[in-house]
């Protein structure tokens, strides 16, 4: 397998024997080299890595996606991000257990999820512009987006979570 990994994540997973529907790695090489090349560009950014995780989970638990929480889960408590955070994440906006800075972002994340219910009005944007400049909003924006597709890709193909 170390062999096909060096070859790219892609045609290495074209190859293995995945619990869903489709193997989409094997059936769509192409688009998901381009999904992976943005997953690239993500673990890049210089958006808190705790808070990153933290935007991933949520937007998994507002989509429903039990693979992808599952994973962003552990990926956050590999990060050490506190179990407080993690226990009180569904309720961040009743809770004062994250930053103003945090708390924008989670709105943020939560209304372009639900962008058709939600949208992001210019009062949301001015108030993630005071703490994130130009590139930070973009980035979180990207940020966001890639974890919708990530769950909609592995919902739509049915992925199940391992526990």
């Amino acid at each position: 397998m170390s062999k096909l990994v060096n070859k790219g994540i892609v045609k290495a997973a074209g190859f293995m024997n995945m619990k869903n529907r489709i193997n989409y790695f094997k059936v769509a090489p192409d688009a998901l080299e381009k999904v992976m090349g943005l997953e690239k560009y993500v673990k890049k950014l210089l958006i808190n890595k705790d808070l990153a995780e933290l935007i991933k989970l949520r937007v998994s638990q507002i989509n429903g996606c039990s693979y992808c929480i599952n994973m962003h889960t552990k990926a956050a408590k590999k990060l050490k991000v506190s179990k407080e955070q993690l226990d009180h994440l569904k309720s961040w906006n009743e809770t004062g257990i994250y930053s103003s800075k945090e708390k924008v972002a989670l709105q943020l994340a939560e209304n372009i999820t639900l962008i058709s219910e939600k949208g992001v009005s210019d009062k949301l944007y001015n108030q993630v512009r005071e703490h994130y400049n130009e590139k930070e909003y973009v980035d979180l924006v990207i940020i966001i987006n890639q974890i919708n597709m990530w769950n909609r890709l592995a919902i739509s193909m049915g992925n199940q979570s391992s526990e």
